[in-house]
């Protein structure tokens, strides 16, 4: 049997991300196959600041982030997946699945056009009881 945590665990476990990320995070947008956390990426497609607060708190088991602001993309491609950094820039804080809709990471599209328009239309990471 899978352990089971309270509501406020898991809302204490997400709230850890806001604190992990801090104020002016970035959210990386990458084409190609999602390696272990941790592991070179494939090509940048967009790059996002993230605002400050990161998130407000969890709630129910599920961090709803602040969107970012809509950017223009820097490359051609398929986004597959993201990658969240600290405001540092450098030092990783999680990876993400992207998608039009299922993911962590929704965004506009899939389908990335360098020096068009590429938007975050939902940011939400849920931590239920399996």
């Amino acid at each position: 049997m899978s352990a089971g945590y309270s509501t406020t665990l898991r809302n204490a476990q997400l709230d850890a991300i806001t604190t992990a990320v801090g104020n002016g995070g970035k959210l990386v947008i990458y084409a190609g196959t999602r390696p272990a956390t941790g592991g070179a990426a494939g090509p940048v497609l967009a790059t996002f600041a993230m605002g400050a607060p990161f998130a407000p708190a969890a709630s129910g088991g599920v961090l709803t982030v602040n969107p970012p602001a809509d950017v223009t993309a820097s490359a051609t491609g398929a986004a597959t997946w993201a990658r969240l950094f600290k405001s540092d820039g450098t030092t990783i804080v999680m990876d993400l699945g992207v998608g039009t809709s299922g993911q962590e990471v929704t965004i506009n599209s899939t389908s990335v056009n360098s020096g068009v328009n590429c938007s975050v239309t939902n940011f939400s990471i849920a931590c239920g009881n399996a």
